[in-house]
């Protein structure tokens, strides 16, 4: 059997077709989101179903540790799992701040430390973290969200540098517009009509099939080949 891969946010969008591309390949997966029924009623073989928040480092190492029991050493991990809350600075609720910094930055962190170690150990592995265009650049009602892609983008290239002599691989994906349910978290009903309003403009946005492929292009490269970083948008898409 191929080895294990792990993806978290793996009830919806990027990260669900993910699971059922990894599946269809043979590979052993973990599916942890918040969601287990809709990563259950996938009935994916050879898959293990996690309802795990992201930011619970004990819940995600216990996951972890649960499938590599079953399936051997986890050698790739995808960190997919991520909470965009669109709104005005000045009149945002704090909290919704806060959970975006800990879900999309500290769920990083999580899920890295969950598998890096025996990565490390191993001199074999590959870590992969879906952040966004919002990581290269800014965007009106962003800026929290943005702040924590550009954090992504950051601590995978740090995270890179310390693991390439380990054999360890750290690869960016950073998706513009993609037609999945990331946007229903935001609030602000004004921001979510003009958001869709202009991706609209630019004829919908990425299927989550078509940066599945980009993942799985960087992943099946050798080991020691890293392809670091992959921007992927709608051709209309400007920004």
């Amino acid at each position: 059997m191929k080895e294990l891969v792990i993806v978290t946010g793996a009830s919806s969008g990027i990260g669900r077709e993910l699971a059922r591309r990894f599946s269809a390949e043979g590979h052993p997966v973990l599916m942890l989101a918040r969601r287990r029924e809709l990563m259950e009623e996938m009935h994916l073989p050879h898959t293990m179903c996690r309802s795990v928040d992201v930011t619970d480092l004990p819940a995600m190492e216990a996951a972890v540790r649960e499938a590599e029991a079953v399936w051997g050493p986890a050698g790739l991990l995808v960190n997919c799992a991520g909470l965009m809350l669109l709104g005005h600075p000045e009149s945002q609720d704090f909290e919704e701040w806060s959970r975006m910094i800990d879900v999309n930055v500290k769920g990083v962190l999580a899920g890295v430390k969950s598998v890096l170690a025996g990565m490390m150990e191993r001199r074999s592995g590959t870590i992969i973290n879906i952040s966004s265009t919002a990581g290269r650049k800014t965007y009106v009602n962003h800026s929290v969200y943005c702040g924590t892609k550009f954090a992504v983008h950051a601590m995978t290239e740090s995270l890179r540098k310390e693991a390439a002599s380990h054999n360890v691989r750290f690869i960016t994906i950073a998706p513009g517009v993609v037609e999945t349910a990331l946007l229903s978290h935001t609030s602000d009903e004004a921001i979510k009509k003009d958001y869709n309003v202009w991706k609209e403009s630019i004829h919908g946005g990425l299927a989550p099939s078509q940066v599945a492929d980009c993942i799985l292009f960087a992943y099946r490269m050798p080991q020691d080949v890293c392809v670091r970083e992959i921007v992927i948008a709608k051709t209309a898409q400007e920004d």
